[in-house]
């Protein structure tokens, strides 16, 4: 994926994401990726350093959720090589409710050489659906 363009790059993460395939989302990954959570609440990381930490973070991920579309993807390039700025929104189920899940987000994400650098992700933690923290504590 090394001339792969950054969108398109983007675009193929989504789809590996509603396929379940964390590891494939994981291997887009710059081996010192390094992940941001600005608006992350107490009990969830504000940060990840390198693949293997974005890959502990991913793994149990479709246990919990079931990202079924994103209905809403506006990809935005910037002046900045190879940096992005994401508007989306994701939708899907709670896995141990069956509860909806919705949930809109903007990234900055920064890819060089085929391999997502950096990703900054602002999403809203007071959507979080109650019965994920009750499963995160599970």
């Amino acid at each position: 994926m090394r001339d792969t363009d950054p969108a398109e790059l983007f675009r193929h993460g989504l789809q590996l994401l509603l396929d379940k395939d964390m590891d494939g989302w994981v291997d887009l990954c710059d081996d010192r990726a390094v992940f941001e959570f600005p608006f992350a609440p107490a009990g969830y990381p504000a940060r990840l350093d390198g693949k293997a930490a974005i890959a502990a973070y991913l793994r149990d991920y479709p246990d919990h959720i079931d990202l079924q579309d994103f209905p809403h993807l506006e990809i935005h390039r910037t002046d900045a090589p190879g940096t992005l700025v994401v508007e989306m929104r994701a939708a899907g189920r709670v896995v141990a409710t069956g509860e909806p899940y919705e949930m809109p987000y903007v990234a900055v994400v920064t890819v060089a050489d085929g391999r997502i650098t950096h990703y900054r992700d602002y999403w809203n933690p007071l959507a979080i659906p109650a019965s994920m923290g009750e499963a995160k504590a599970a």
